[in-house]
């Protein structure tokens, strides 16, 4: 199966963000790309797992008993 390669605005669209922000990732080497001549790409097993490193988990809540009046 090949891999699909995303441009910067499909990146943005999927993450919910401004064209700025992937390309702020880019810049800052945060994220792994392709460059096919003036071109960059984003392989989107690559966005994927930037995506899972990103996610926090929640933490469960601790609660306190109720105390008896």
């Amino acid at each position: 199966m090949s891999e699909r390669y995303l441009t910067v605005v499909e990146v943005a669209e999927r993450l919910g963000t401004t064209v700025r922000f992937p390309r702020r990732l880019i810049a800052e080497r945060r994220i792994a790309f392709v460059r096919i001549g003036r071109h960059v790409r984003i392989a989107e097993s690559v966005l994927d797992e930037y995506i899972a490193r990103c996610t926090v988990s929640p933490v469960p809540v601790r609660r306190r008993g109720r105390r008896a009046a």
